[in-house]
């Protein structure tokens, strides 16, 4: 254990300070949320500037929303290695998803500037915005406008409130017809790394600190509806019942079962029936799923099950189907030579056999590697690797080997760097 005044430990620390600084940023009086073209959206983003400031970064707000830093190298306007993670947040939020890679970005920017190496190319930090998708109901809204994958069909998304993802952004003070000013081509970079808590129990469960990331699943979504008869709960005879719930709980065990026998994942995190009276057979169930897996045959495969049975279901009790996909992410490998940077700035810690895990979990290199090749740090996560909770946690030895780590990976890149 290096001790708690050297460079690292200091700035393992107050990486961590101003993860807690943004978790006072927050819609919610007693918990964290920060979602896209919000006002904490607008401070997190002054205060990310601040820092990156502070590390000797000039700083920029982009076109989609997007809180920028750079550092030159040897000389100007070289491509740049991007460094970074999101600054939203999904409701009831942990402190350190997201905003711990774009923390610890600021941190390893300002290591390279103090130790005066000069680098043959810039360095940029990003603290991308909308990763999670929580106020209109798609996701990676930054990272793909930073990779000139924007659909100008998102405008038209609306929030809970009713308010146009367009409207928002105008009040936020942003221009939606200079949208793809914030696109950037290959020419321009070097590749994009991130570090990122793992989000789930594998490195707790080996007692390892970092692992190197060899893939992203494959995410799609589903809005599921299941349709039967509304009636009353003691006329209706169990015969003449076309209950829409009962069907849809059916599914939904099921849905359990064909992701484990076929080692995808799967998540019904939303469940509603209509009309919803507590002596009212329900007429109508919608709820949502998550399907996720290493690799887009094997997710596809399990909805292709999944849909046969709800058909089977829903034809044998006289109900209606419907499935409507509203979120496709397909699998994306780490670049090669990336990755091995990341190792390599693992096994300058001390750890001789990197651990490399796929990560579960959608991140914004899965946009960005439509215009650069990306890799990614992962760190433990105490409690249970849990996550997307206030229970979310790192430990101050983790965040320095990580700090220490993620440099050693742009070093790395840097020596092996051909223009």
């Amino acid at each position: 254990m290096k001790h708690p005044h050297t460079t690292v430990e200091a700035g393992a620390e107050r990486a961590l300070a101003h993860c807690e600084a943004l978790a006072r940023v927050s819609s919610l009086e007693g918990a964290i949320e920060r979602v896209h073209l919000s006002p904490e959206h607008k401070v997190a983003n002054a205060l990310a500037a601040a820092w990156m400031s502070e590390a000797g970064l000039e700083t920029w707000q982009d076109a989609a929303g997007n809180q920028c830093g750079r550092m030159e190298g040897s000389e100007p306007d070289l491509p740049a290695l991007v460094l970074g993670s999101h600054l939203d947040t999904v409701t009831d939020a942990g402190r350190f998803d997201g905003m711990l890679g774009v923390m610890l970005a600021i941190e390893v920017a300002d290591r390279i500037r103090r130790s005066g190496r000069q680098l043959p190319f810039a360095l940029e930090v990003i603290g991308f915005t909308d990763e999670e998708g929580t106020r209109f109901g798609n996701a990676l809204f930054g990272s793909r406008a930073f990779a000139g994958r924007w659909d100008e069909a998102w405008w038209d998304l609306e929030d809970r409130k009713g308010v146009s993802l367009r409207a928002a952004a105008r009040v936020f003070g942003l221009e939606p017809e200079l949208i793809l000013d914030a696109a950037r081509s290959p020419h321009e970079l070097v590749g994009y790394l991130e570090a990122h808590i793992e989000q789930g129990p594998h490195l707790l469960d080996a007692e390892r600190a970092l692992a190197a990331v060899s893939s992203i699943a494959g995410a799609r979504r589903f809005a599921l509806t299941v349709t039967g008869n509304a009636g009353h709960a003691g006329g209706t005879p169990y015969a003449r019942r076309r209950d829409a719930l009962v069907g849809a709980s059916e599914i939904i065990v099921e849905i359990e079962r064909i992701a484990k026998a076929t080692h995808t994942i799967a998540t019904v995190g939303r469940v509603r029936a209509f009309p919803g009276g507590v002596n009212v057979v329900p007429g109508l169930a919608r709820f949502s799923l998550d399907l996720r897996a290493e690799y887009d045959a094997d997710r596809d495969a399990a909805w292709d099950q999944i849909d046969a049975f709800a058909q089977e279901v829903c034809a044998r009790r006289g109900l209606g189907w419907k499935a409507d996909q509203f979120y496709r992410a397909d699998a994306v490998v780490c670049d090669p030579a990336l990755r091995a940077a990341v190792e390599a700035g693992i096994r300058a810690t001390g750890d001789a056999e990197p651990t490399v895990l796929w990560s579960r979990a959608g991140h914004d290199g899965m946009a960005v590697q439509a215009v650069t090749g990306f890799a990614m740090l992962f760190l433990r996560c105490g409690n249970d690797g849990i996550s997307h909770h206030p229970d979310e946690t790192v430990t101050t030895a983790d965040v320095a080997a990580a700090l220490d780590a993620f440099e050693a990976a742009v070093l790395a890149v840097a020596d092996g760097y051909q223009r």
